[in-house]
């Protein structure tokens, strides 16, 4: 089922921005599976480029309110990550829409391989542990969001507006959440303990994360939610409805611990943790009407059940 902010496009459509983008002409071109927000395409040009072509919502779709400007966010991050992470395998940026033009669109080089859904790799979840690691040692000059999003001058602060905005995008919806009042005010003293903004990929499920054939990793895309904050936050989606904290031999782990990131779990960090699976499923109940996924379904009750059990859990490590 395609998502509401999904554009339906055809390779005329994406000739043309591949024309305005880079001054050349496609030959063949496909669309990509997989995501639920923008419209991607591999395309073949006439010099024997392979390159991938994002394109944004429509500008009548309905969004959240972090996602204003993920287009040109993605361009952001694979640029720093490029520039500032080397070896860490992410496409390099060829062209981005200018600011305010319509469509918002971004073209990147191709990366081979496979998504990680189509098959478990113990190697390659190794080795994404240790490129996050390297990842994690940029940081920023602000905590949360770019581009006038939610955000603060502490990681408390922009955590609570985080889950703030997403709670009113629930409420506009009319999507129903468990109770929330007070959860992220309770825990402030813990989100303290975060002193610096490191760069977050934050959305690391396995169809964000390419293999090989040996079974390396040979990429991470999708960084257009990326943000500054607690690392512990990067480590919610690479072990998604799980807790990793729970799983030490997990390889995601022992990669990041190799790169000089050994994380030591204790009551701090499992509740940080903990809190940032709470706003992972906020996050995917409010962005359910948004993507035509109906309230109340299965889907629904799903990550809702998964919220109430994360919530308890918290409450018992205090």
């Amino acid at each position: 089922m395609r998502s509401p902010t999904q554009r339906s496009l055809v390779l005329a459509d994406v000739a043309a921005v591949v024309r305005d983008g880079l001054g050349d002409a496609v030959v063949s071109g496909a669309e990509l599976a997989g995501g639920g927000f923008a419209t991607v395409w591999e395309a073949a040009l006439r010099d024997g480029r392979r390159v991938v072509v994002k394109v944004g919502p429509p500008p009548e779709a309905r969004l959240l309110g972090y996602e204003r400007g993920l287009v040109a966010a993605e361009a952001e991050y694979f640029r720093l990550v490029g520039e500032r992470a080397l070896g860490v395998p992410v496409p390099e940026v060829l062209a981005v829409a200018p600011a305010g033009a319509e469509p918002q669109w971004v073209i990147t080089t191709w990366l081979p391989g496979r998504p990680l859904t189509d098959g478990d790799s113990a190697e390659a979840r190794r080795q994404l542990g240790a490129a996050v690691r390297r990842v994690h040692g940029i940081s920023g000059t602000r905590y949360g969001y770019t581009g006038g999003r939610a955000g603060g001058a502490d990681w408390a602060a922009a955590f609570g507006a985080m889950v703030d905005e997403l709670r009113g995008d629930a409420e506009h919806w009319s999507v129903p959440l468990p109770p929330l009042d007070g959860v992220v005010e309770r825990y402030r003293d813990v989100l303290a303990a975060v002193t610096r903004p490191a760069l977050l990929h934050f959305d690391l499920w396995d169809g964000n994360v390419l293999v090989a054939p040996d079974g390396s990793l040979s990429g991470v895309v999708d960084g257009e939610r990326y943000l500054y904050g607690d690392p512990l936050l990067d480590l919610v989606s690479p072990a998604l409805f799980r807790r990793i904290e729970d799983e030490p031999a997990h390889p995601f782990l022992a990669g990041y611990a190799s790169a000089g990131g050994a994380v030591t779990w204790d009551v701090s960090a499992r509740t940080r943790i903990a809190l940032y699976r709470v706003h992972l499923y906020v996050l995917m109940l409010a962005e359910g009407p948004s993507r035509g996924i109906p309230v109340g379904g299965e889907r629904h009750d799903y990550v809702t059940n998964l919220l109430v059990a994360e919530l308890k859990h918290l409450d018992s490590l205090r």
